[in-house]
């Protein structure tokens, strides 16, 4: 064994996470089988934010500093044989953003002690990794639970109406050669916000204007992180997906699922400028080629109201367009009529396939930190002590950990695999290539410029 024996950090009660503005100590520990000669003895506190074009490269090709305050624990000297400890304080800024792990970049707080030997000597270092979560609260976001409808000539009393998260496109399409049809597809949401663990109830409602049976109708819940290096990289991927079946022809039908929620970073990550998080739940046919998406934000303390949903079986959700009858060349409507369709009746589609598939019980018992499963109901489950830091997609920090304070990587089959989906521009490619250059931190103008993976602008 050499001279330096042990030379460790650690935190006041092995604490892990902590929370913008607060006090982090901790204590140096250095165990020395000889006596050593040291210029200094340093300990410094540093949070920073690094982006690579490459993925898993921690060469940076740009940075940014949140802070870096240092102290001296022990002046120039010599340590005698054996243990010694040096205590240590620091006040983490409020603005400190929360710690994130990325293929092309992260934000990274650490402690770092120095021992400064004698020239020609080597100095002895050693660093301990910590993680800030700057907690969203979903209830500071405007129209958190439903946008406002628009005010009426003569407003009613109170407070205006709200609508779910809603939105709503229509296809127009030819078949059989000479034959043409549309398709309206409207998706809704309960919420726009929603935390670890809570499920996102989704409703659908299809309407084929057409002699043609769609093909099956997918929803997937999208996550896109934009790194800013030399220039914006988006990596999209596809956390959850759920796939229902087919709508017939001249028919109009309703699809209800839920997605749960897995182990994800929060959204935004206020007070960093070279990350930004959005999610999204995007609705899509294939045939015809018909999408709709939905922003929603992910964050920590849920939304305090109860959620704002349809029910099934009672049409649209407020504000939705209006449903119209298909205005059908006369053969296709003698067509629709000789087989006693009744377009107006809707059908309620079943689902075909669930990435989800486990029971909620078994899939949330498989991820630390999270919180305990919400009621069958969606609404989020009763708080715990601490909301569960998601460090990056699938991982989450303990807040109180021994031994490796590292990410620990959730065994949840929530999450699919990171593959991503051959689609297209959800919102047609020439209206892709037009946010091309643009600002990534408008959420709807530099949507998903590719889901096969990373795409540099």
């Amino acid at each position: 064994m050499g001279r330096v024996q042990l030379f460790e950090i650690s935190l006041s009660h092995g604490r892990v996470v902590y929370s913008p503005g607060e006090p982090l100590a901790g204590t140096v520990r250095v165990r020395l089988g000889a006596p050593l000669p040291f210029r200094a003895i340093r300990v410094t506190c540093t949070g920073s934010c690094g982006v690579s074009n490459k993925a898993n490269d921690t060469a940076w090709v740009v940075e940014e500093g949140y802070f870096n305050s240092s102290l001296s624990l022990a002046d120039k000297g010599s340590l005698p044989a054996g243990e010694h400890s040096f205590p240590f304080q620091f006040l983490l800024p409020a603005t400190a953003p929360t710690s994130f792990e990325g293929p092309f970049g992260k934000i990274v707080h650490q402690v770092r002690a120095t021992i400064h030997t004698p020239r020609f000597s080597k100095d002895h270092k050693c660093s301990l990794v910590f993680y800030i979560l700057s907690p969203l609260n979903l209830n500071s976001i405007p129209d958190i639970e439903g946008s406002s409808l628009p005010t009426p000539a003569k407003p009613l009393p109170g407070p205006p109406p709200k609508q779910p998260n809603v939105a709503s496109a229509t296809k127009k399409f030819s078949y059989k050669l000479v034959k043409t049809g549309s398709v309206v597809l409207t998706a809704s949401t309960d919420l726009r916000g929603y935390v670890v663990g809570q499920a996102l109830q989704l409703h659908a409602d299809i309407e084929n204007q057409s002699g043609k049976d769609t093909s099956p109708v997918v929803a997937s819940l999208l996550q896109k992180v934009s790194y800013k290096a030399k220039r914006w990289i988006h990596d999209v991927r596809t956390i959850a997906e759920v796939e229902g079946a087919g709508v017939k022809a001249w028919r109009r039908a309703q699809w209800h699922e839920q997605i749960l929620v897995p182990a994800l970073p929060q959204s935004a990550l206020p007070g960093c400028s070279l990350i930004h998080i959005d999610y999204y739940l995007q609705v899509s046919l294939k045939a015809p080629e018909a999408t709709v998406t939905l922003p929603v934000f992910i964050g920590n303390i849920a939304v305090n109201h109860a959620p704002l949903s349809p029910r099934p079986g009672l049409g649209l959700p407020p504000g939705a367009p209006p449903l119209v009858v298909p205005s059908a060349p006369p053969q296709e409507e003698a067509e629709a009529a000789a087989g006693g369709l009744q377009f107006l009746d809707p059908v309620f589609l079943s689902t075909k396939s669930h990435s989800q598939q486990q029971p909620l019980l078994a899939t949330l018992s498989s991820v630390p930190g999270a919180p305990e499963p919400c009621p069958q109901d969606g609404s989020p489950a009763s708080h715990p002590l601490h909301p569960p830091l998601c460090i990056s997609t699938g991982a989450t920090v303990p807040y109180f950990a021994e031994g490796s304070r590292g990410p620990m990587p959730t065994t949840s089959t929530l999450i699919l695999p990171p593959e991503y989906s051959s689609w297209g521009y959800p919102y047609g490619e020439s209206r892709a290539r037009a946010w091309q250059g643009g600002d990534a931190r408008s959420p709807m103008q530099t949507l998903l410029s590719s889901r096969r993976g990373p795409t540099v602008l």
